[in-house]
C-alpha cells in the first residue's frame, strides 16, 4: 500500500484529529489559520478552536492576485505561475503560524486548503455548465510542510449539480445548529451568504444562498479613493458620507435580485466598475463617502431583502460572522431593517467572528474522512451532499 494511503487510513481512525483550516477571501486581505480538534462526524461532531491566526498579505503579492482575480482577460502565463506562488506562500505562512505557537508540523493531521478564488462563474441559464476556480496548488502545500493536504473543494459540488458556493452550510449545520432554536448563520465576507437551520435538525428544511455583495465593492471603493487603506475601519468613511438614493435602486433593480433562490455569485457581477458605469450613465456626481456611504447601504438592504424572501416566515436568531461583522453601520442596517429578530456574532455560538470560514473548511475535510452515508443523490436542503477535497501527499 502506499505509504501516504496507509498514513490516511491512520488519521481516519484516530479518536481526535488536528486539522489546519485555511480560507483566503475575496477580501484579499491575507490567510486565515485555524487549528482545530475534531472528534466524531457529522451532527456528533465534536470540535475546538486551538489557535487562530489571520496573516497579512504584502501589497505586491495582494496586486499579484488582482492582476487576475475576477478579469475577463488575463494574462494566462502569471495565472500559472501564481497557482503555484499561492500554495507556496500558504505553506511559508502555516509554518510561520506553527513556528509562533510552538507546534511541530508532525502534530497536525491534516490541511485543508480553500485556495484563492480568481473566477466563480454560476450559469443558471442552463446553456453552460457551473464554473468556479481557487488556486494555490495543494500539492506545493503537502510538499512544503510535509503534511497531508486536501483542497480544491468546490469542484465537487458543481461536478453533482451545485454552484460551487455557498459551502458554509455543512459546517454550519453541523457544529452550529440546535434542537429547539431556529439559526440564520449570516457571513459577510465579500459576499454576503447565509444559512438558515431550523429548529427540528431536519436536514430537508435547511436553506442556503449568497445574498449579493458584503465587503467587495466597499473595499474597492475605499482601496481607490484612499489610497493605503483597504477597508472602511469602524465605518468611519461611510458615517461621513450621505445616501445616494437613485444609485442604490439602480443597484436593487440587477437581474441578480430578480432570479430564485438558491444562487451564488462574485464580485465578477458585483464590482466597483459597475458601479461606476450605472453612475456615468446617468451623470451623477458622488463624493467617496457619498458612495461608500449607498454601497453600505446597498449590501445591508440585500441582506435583509434576501432573509425575508428565502426564508420561511418563522422566529429566528442571526449570528454574524466575517469582517462586515466588524463593521458598525452595515449592522446597525441589517438590525434596523430587520427589528423582529435577535442579531449577534458567531461568538456568542462558540466561534470567533474571522475563524469560522477556516474552521468550516477543517470540517471539510474532517467530513472527507470521517463521512459513511456519502451517496450521489444525498441533498443537505437545497444542495448535493457529496465528498469534496482532493487529497495531496506530502511525498
Amino acid at each position: 500500500m502506499n505509504p501516504g494511503i496507509s498514513n490516511l487510513y491512520e488519521i481516519a481512525n484516530k479518536p481526535k484529529k488536528q486539522i489546519l483550516g485555511l480560507m483566503s477571501g475575496t477580501s484579499l486581505d491575507g490567510l486565515d489559520i485555524a487549528l482545530c480538534e475534531f472528534e466524531g462526524a457529522g451532527l456528533a461532531t465534536k470540535f475546538k478552536l486551538k489557535q487562530f491566526v489571520s496573516l497579512p498579505y504584502s501589497s505586491e503579492f495582494k496586486e499579484s492576485i488582482q492582476a487576475v482575480f475576477a478579469k475577463e482577460q488575463i494574462h494566462f502565463p502569471s495565472l500559472s505561475t501564481l497557482n503555484a506562488e499561492i500554495g507556496i506562500k500558504h505553506a511559508e505562512l502555516i509554518l510561520s503560524a506553527l513556528q509562533s505557537w510552538g507546534i511541530q508540523a508532525e502534530e497536525i493531521d491534516l490541511i485543508a486548503s480553500h485556495g484563492q478564488t480568481v473566477i466563480h462563474r454560476p450559469m443558471r441559464n442552463g446553456n453552460k455548465p457551473n464554473s468556479t476556480l481557487q488556486i494555490g496548488d495543494g500539492d506545493h502545500i503537502a510538499l512544503k510542510t510535509g503534511v497531508t493536504t486536501l483542497s480544491d473543494f468546490r469542484q465537487k459540488h458543481v461536478a453533482a449539480g451545485g454552484e460551487g458556493a455557498p459551502l458554509a452550510m455543512y459546517g454550519d449545520y453541523f457544529l452550529f445548529s440546535k434542537k429547539g432554536e431556529n439559526r440564520i448563520l449570516l457571513n459577510i465576507g465579500g459576499i454576503g451568504n447565509f444559512t438558515f437551520l431550523p429548529a427540528n435538525q431536519d436536514p430537508n428544511l435547511i436553506l442556503v444562498t449568497d445574498t449579493g455583495p458584503g465587503n467587495t465593492i466597499i473595499d474597492a471603493c475605499v482601496r481607490s479613493y484612499f489610497p493605503g487603506f483597504f477597508y472602511d475601519k469602524d465605518a468611519r468613511l461611510g458615517r461621513q458620507g450621505l445616501l445616494h438614493a437613485g444609485l442604490l435602486q439602480e443597484l436593487l433593480k440587477l437581474d441578480f435580485f430578480q432570479e430564485t433562490f438558491p444562487k451564488s455569485t462574485g464580485p465578477e457581477y458585483f464590482n466597483l466598475e459597475k458601479v461606476q458605469q450605472i453612475i456615468q450613465s446617468n451623470q451623477w456626481t458622488l463624493t467617496p463617502t457619498d458612495l461608500i456611504r449607498t454601497l453600505t447601504e446597498f449590501s445591508a438592504q440585500s441582506i435583509a431583502l434576501a432573509i425575508k424572501k428565502y426564508i420561511p416566515e418563522v422566529k429566528s436568531n442571526i449570528y454574524v460572522s466575517g469582517g462586515g461583522s466588524q463593521n458598525p453601520l452595515l449592522m446597525q442596517r441589517i438590525s434596523e431593517m430587520l427589528p423582529e429578530v435577535k442579531i449577534g456574532l458567531s461568538s456568542e455560538i462558540g466561534i470567533p467572528a474571522d475563524a469560522k470560514e477556516a474552521v468550516l473548511f477543517a470540517l471539510l475535510a474532517n467530513e472527507t474522512l470521517m463521512d459513511t452515508g456519502a451517496t450521489k443523490v444525498r441533498r443537505l436542503g437545497d444542495s448535493p451532499w457529496v465528498t469534496m477535497g482532493k487529497i495531496s501527499f506530502p511525498y
